[in-house]
């Protein structure tokens, strides 16, 4: 029998890997085959990517407003980002560390002044795009998925402490600072599975990514972008 996806499986999985690949070409696409920055490729991800969530928005049934959060459930979601926050710029020694990232941005001119569209970009790619895109791939599909394939029916609040884990390891995997994503990974996943609500964690991750966005351009540790 063929390994298949529903519709909902590739709405949430599609706009992740569309992200990796021109994630990845960013980082190796060398400078002098392209007749733009190759920064700006961050930018065509922000487009692409996020037309193609909302190409299936739809299908996100757990981002109806039904769904939003209340005030109380907010406020929860704003401290735990924050407090990512400062535990991801201050787990970065070198034992902390899975290799180099090879993908920084870094939105400086010649003259080491900062090009302000580009950083805007990357500040909203990264604080309102990644937040939605990357919680509808980790917590939405795959912490539920690994319960069981049909994953959509699975309730957050029944999920086990299994797809916790090795959702959150894998999650580890695709990140430089792997204490401070697995910290971030789990503490997302609480979110989602004490609320139900997947906006809790979006909210959570938007407040992590925008704060730290702001801590980047403010202090100039562009390893960590």
């Amino acid at each position: 029998m063929g390994f298949t996806l529903s519709r909902g499986a590739i709405a949430r999985i599609a706009p992740f890997v569309l992200f990796m690949v021109l994630l990845f070409a960013r980082g190796n696409v060398p400078q002098a085959m392209l007749p733009f920055d190759v920064r700006w490729i961050y930018g065509i991800a922000v487009l692409a990517v996020g037309g193609l969530v909302l190409w299936f928005w739809r299908e996100y049934g757990e981002l109806d407003r039904q769904n939003l959060p209340s005030l109380q459930e907010t406020s929860i979601a704003v401290l735990v980002g924050v407090a990512v926050f400062v535990l991801w710029i201050n787990l970065d020694a070198k034992p902390l560390r899975i290799g180099e990232a090879t993908a920084t941005f870094t939105p400086l001119d010649a003259n080491g002044q900062i090009i302000w569209p580009l950083a805007v970009v990357r500040w909203i790619g990264a604080s309102l795009l990644v937040p939605v895109m990357e919680e509808l791939f980790w917590r939405s599909f795959l912490m539920r998925w690994i319960d069981k394939p049909q994953f959509e029916t699975v309730v957050p609040q029944q999920v086990t402490m299994k797809a916790i884990v090795l959702s959150t390891f894998v999650f580890m995997l695709a990140h430089t600072l792997w204490l401070a994503a697995i910290i971030a990974g789990l503490a997302y996943a609480w979110l989602f599975v004490r609320t139900g609500k997947l906006w809790v964690p979006v909210i959570a991750h938007a407040v992590t990514n925008g704060v730290l966005g702001v801590w980047v351009l403010l202090t100039g540790n562009w390893a960590f972008w």
